[in-house]
């Protein structure tokens, strides 16, 4: 069974991938003034100026070109062309094998896929202008070019050595050269009009004059076939650039015909695409080994210089770890034997440590092929942000040598100290070698485990050793792994023979050992929490906690070997990687798988954010390193238990651009699994439960008075009467003026309804729940009413408010059965007391209702009294904790 929708984990973007085997194109945007460099990487074209952008298509890019307004990428048989550097403008549709050829030719986009079939789109309509079926046998197109100046015509080069000039308007072959019996491999035009240059697989480069048909000069390479040429122009200097399979690039002076100089392991693999920059002393080139670079020559010799690169592994990563922890850096180890750290904020924040080498000065002598003093590919290795600044805070062990390297981060370079045990350090022995390493948090030490059983412990700021664990050995086997606490106060150990132990870090006395039930793989430590994940050869999983050594989790259901294993920051969740080409996530407080995705190769090596947002993963001969976002961050996401029958999907891998996460939440319907838990009423009957109700419902009931005279608005200022004209007179001898008559209300404004009131909602409730018994519904209307509205309702129960004694019973009635089922507790204390209130005159002159009230008081005083209890030892517990020493 499938789960519905998103897992725990998306895919988010690739980090450490900048090159392919597809030629670079390097265009001129002349509205911009600048130019731009394309890079095939995978399924997306990275276009790099000032900013960088990353376009995706669906599948791995075979060809790759630019004109003056458009790029064009194609993959498979079909070709595409993008506008503006982002989006898919045109589409061409027409190819039945794969595209491996493609050259811009003004209004219109000439492909050849392998095949043989060569064919001419417009560009702007996406329909078929011209094809040409070629015959394999006789000429098998393997170079394509617009030589400059000529109108409609292209040059296409060949694997049987000859080439040809057609003209593709009129759709006619012109001209047919011979060749030099061997396979042309790219074919480049020169600054002169009229001349190409023509690289061949045996390792010549023709530089042709192909009006007159005509050879102009020919040099040769002893680097294998000739795999990209480029020309330096526009600055006075005549120079060709041609690229070798091996790495290598040569110079040639075109003045004097002669080789100017050697750029040697310019790239570890082969040269895909050179390219100088028009006007400027700048080479661009990428290889298959994962590097983009740019050559500036502007030393003597005419030789040149690395200015910028971008570059990541050669070779794929064996193990990544998180550096430091804000989460921005990622340290990666690869079997190209280099230690790099590559930044998920941006790619200009990586950085290169280099390679392992036990003589810097030799290795750089001998050169990166000849190189016997390299040391082996890194296969784990730990660090430390505290004191990098002071000393070397990385420490590495390497495949099957018995020294471990210290690594220097704020340098970026290799360190200053080699860790081997004394008594090894004048020999090398043949099948002993460091197996686990770990650092203090302080970054003061460097505990080591061996094959030989043994655990050492070394000063990370002296490189002395300052101990061994056990008599002589740790372990009877070999070391399969080693951790310290956060706290330096223990160290933990795993064998091979399927014992744990557990040592002073100071003392190096051993605290205690456990057998476990198979061999362990690996362990990893959550120093916060004191939790252990070790991981067995029988593909299980269990859970030790060091305080209480105890397992207390055991997990299973890979399907083969467990590479590595990765705790969530709060250590709730711990997440596994295996060979079955499963990622999958146990929650460890339920013991439970809570996510499950396949991938199509199996991830080595997983590490986990320490701000929790992403988690990343390498993968089986793959060169980048993967980001996937944790959901639960910004979306809903089910974290209940995997069904025993779940099948996970297979999820693709991240590709160089950020892949938005859709929330699906607002398109589909919400399965079983994400439909948001209720809370009941009430969780048990002997539970005291208050309402969901706020404050301001129910607190200030008694205070409403107070609250209305507050807010009772001011009267209006009354205006003056005016003066009458003629001042009226008492008649009589002596003249008097009539005092102003005083207005006398005597009716008051008050009216009381009495028997014309209409009987409310609530009124009818109560009255019904005096046979029914059911006091339901009166509640919830209640409780659905405002403060004033609760006070109104209360007033009507009265005889001079319209009510009744009977009801007044009824309500006293509903206040016992909330008091007996012990919810929406303190509503009934607040109503209660309001309604004492009101009515007390009343209550004290009726038998009934004093009946009614005796039997709630008893009912409170033992709830409360109970309360009471719980308050008391909860305040009780509480002082102790704060005040007893433990």
């Amino acid at each position: 069974m499938a789960r519905e929708g998103a897992g725990l984990f998306a895919a988010f973007r690739v980090l450490g991938r900048f090159s392919g085997h597809v030629p670079h194109v390097l265009r001129y945007h002349g509205r911009h003034r600048e130019f731009y460099l394309a890079v095939a990487v995978g399924r997306s074209v990275h276009t790099y100026n000032v900013s960088t952008r990353r376009n995706t298509l669906p599948h791995d890019i075979t060809c790759l070109a630019a004109d003056r307004m458009l790029m064009f990428a194609s993959y498979d048989n079909v070709l595409h062309a993008f506008a503006r550097n982002k989006e898919v403008v045109h589409t061409y549709e027409g190819h039945k094998a794969r595209i491996h050829l493609v050259q811009p030719f003004g209004d219109h986009v000439i492909s050849v896929d392998v095949d043989n079939v060569l064919i001419v789109w417009n560009i702007q309509s996406e329909e078929e202008y011209l094809q040409i079926d070629f015959d394999k046998a006789t000429f098998a197109v393997s170079a394509l070019l617009h030589p400059s100046t000529y109108l409609n015509k292209i040059l296409l080069g060949s694997e049987q050595g000859t080439l040809q000039l057609w003209n593709i308007r009129s759709n006619k072959l012109l001209y047919s050269f011979p060749g030099w019996g061997f396979a042309v491999t790219t074919l480049e035009q020169a600054p002169a009009v009229d001349v190409v240059a023509v690289g061949l697989v045996s390792g010549h480069i023709i530089v042709h004059n192909i009006k007159f048909d005509e050879t102009l000069m020919k040099f040769q390479q002893d680097w294998g076939p000739i795999t990209a040429i480029s020309f330096r122009t526009a600055d006075g200097h005549p120079v060709m650039a041609a690229g070798s399979p091996v790495g290598h690039i040569a110079l040639w002076d075109l003045e004097e015909k002669k080789l100017m100089c050697q750029m040697q392991d310019a790239h570890s693999t082969a040269i895909a695409g050179m390219s100088f920059v028009p006007g400027e002393p700048l080479l661009i080139t990428n290889g298959a080994d994962n590097a983009l670079r740019v050559w500036i020559f502007d030393g003597p010799g005419g030789t040149g210089r690395v200015l910028r690169s971008r570059m990541g592994h050669s070779a794929p990563p064996t193990k990544i770890r998180y550096h430091g922890q804000n989460g921005e850096q990622i340290l990666s180890a690869g079997q190209d034997g280099t230690l790099q750290s590559f930044s998920t904020v941006h790619e200009k924040f990586n950085k290169s440590l280099g390679r392992g080498s036990i003589n810097k000065k030799k290795s750089k002598k001998k050169g990166l092929k000849l190189d016997t003093m390299a040391l082996p590919p890194i296969t784990a290795f730990a660090s430390e942000v505290a004191h990098q600044s002071d000393w070397d805070g990385i420490i590495a062990c390497h495949q099957g040598y018995i020294t471990c390297t210290t690594w220097n981060y704020q340098k970026t370079s290799m360190g200053a100290h080699k860790l081997r045990p004394e008594e090894f350090s004048k020999h090398k022995p043949i099948d002993i070698y460091a197996t686990a390493v770990d650092i203090t948090s302080c970054g003061n030490f460097a505990v080591i485990g061996m094959s030989t059983g043994q655990v050492d412990v070394y000063n990370m700021q002296s490189g002395i050793h300052r101990g061994r664990y056990g008599k002589e050995k740790a372990h009877e086997g070999a070391i399969r792994g080693v951790a310290v606490d956060g706290l330096n106060q223990l160290v933990i150990t795993a064998g091979s023979e399927g014992l744990i132990k557990l040592w002073k870090f100071k003392t190096k006395d051993l605290v205690y050992s456990t057998e476990l039930s198979s061999s362990p793989s690996g362990i990893l430590l959550h120093r916060d929490s004191g939790i252990l994940g070790i991981a067995f050869d029988d593909f299980t999983i269990s859970v030790l906690d060091i305080e209480t050594r105890k397992i207390v989790r055991t997990f299973s259901g890979h399907h083969g070997r467990i590479n590595d294993m990765a705790f969530s920051p709060d250590g709730r969740w711990l997440i596994t990687s295996s060979m079955d080409c499963s990622i999958k996530t146990w929650d460890l407080p339920s013991g439970c798988l809570i996510d499950c995705f396949l991938v199509d190769s199996a991830a080595v090596s997983l590490t986990m954010s320490p701000t929790g947002d992403f988690l990343a993963s390498a993968h089986v001969d793959d060169l980048g390193i993967y980001l996937w976002s944790n959901r639960s961050l910004y979306s809903l996401v089910s974290l209940r238990p995997l069904a025993a029958d779940y099948e996970p999907s297979l999820v693709t891998l991240p590709s160089t651009c950020p892949m938005q996460d859709v929330d699906a939440s607002g398109d589909e319907e919400p399965c079983d699994e994400m439909i948001e838990y209720v809370s009941p009423e009430q969780l048990g009957e002997q539970l005291v439960t208050l309402s969901f109700l706020p404050e301001s419902r129910w607190k200030n009931l008694l205070n409403l008075d107070i609250i209305k005279k507050k807010n009772k608005p001011r009267e209006p200022p009354k205006v003056p009467k005016s003066a009458p004209f003629f001042i009226p007179t008492v008649p009589g001898l002596i003249p008097r003026y009539v005092p102003p008559e005083e207005e006398k209300d005597t009716q008051s404004k008050v009216v009381n309804l009495g028997v014309l009131a209409q009987k409310s909602d609530f009124y009818i409730h109560l009255e019904e729940a005096l046979s029914t018994n059911k006091y339901k519904a009166p509640l919830d209307l209640l409780k659905s009413l405002g403060p004033s509205n609760i006070e109104m309702e209360l007033r009507g129960l009265a005889p001079e408010g319209g009510g009744s004694t009977e009801v007044m019973l009824s309500f006293l009635r509903m206040i016992g059965m909330m008091l007996n089922k012990k919810y929406n507790f303190e509503l009934a204390q607040a109503y209660l007391a309001l309604f004492l209130k009101l009515h007390l005159k009343i209550l004290s002159s009726e038998p009934k209702l004093l009946e009614e009230l005796s039997s709630l008081s008893m009912q409170l005083e033992e709830t409360w009294i109970h309360l009471q209890g719980l308050f008391n030892q909860s305040l009780c517990v509480l002082t102790y904790m704060k005040s007893a020493l433990l």
